[in-house]
């Protein structure tokens, strides 16, 4: 895994809250972070996301309420959720997840500004190709 070294932080505990919507994880250099659910879904890793190239990232919209129905160890890296909206095929590595913890609220920001310079809405799915509907329009069956 690409970023991975020994001395990378690696994860002591990971609670799933589906009440409050996050994912509650600690590394063993002391950080802890509660993420939510929305923004693990909307910053996926999966190509449905990030689309196949810097400036193809598909806007996700109506992520709010999303849940997280389960949650996959993969090898000794990585975990992978399935989301209640269908979305499953994105990997988070221990090295994604510590990112998206440290860089949550700048991450946040940036997601808000987009959603309100392309008119989506966080309640909303918007429909077609560029939607964040379950149907992606990236070619790929999901």
């Amino acid at each position: 895994m690409a970023g991975l070294t020994p001395s990378s932080p690696r994860p002591t505990a990971i609670t799933v809250h589906q009440q409050s919507r996050v994912l509650e994880i600690a590394f063993d250099d002391g950080a802890a972070f509660k993420l939510p659910f929305e923004l693990l879904r909307v910053y996926s890793p999966s190509a449905e996301v990030q689309g196949h190239g810097p400036g193809q990232e598909v806007l996700q919209t109506g992520k709010r309420e999303v849940q997280i129905v389960g949650l996959e160890p993969v090898g000794h890296y990585a975990v992978q959720p399935s989301f209640s909206d269908g979305h499953s095929t994105g990997i988070y590595s221990w090295e994604l997840l510590y990112r998206l913890g440290r860089e949550q609220e700048a991450l946040w920001a940036k997601y808000l500004e987009r959603l309100a310079k392309e008119g989506g809405d966080r309640d909303v799915a918007t429909g077609g190709a560029k939607g964040g509907a379950k149907g992606d329009g990236c070619g790929h069956s999901h």
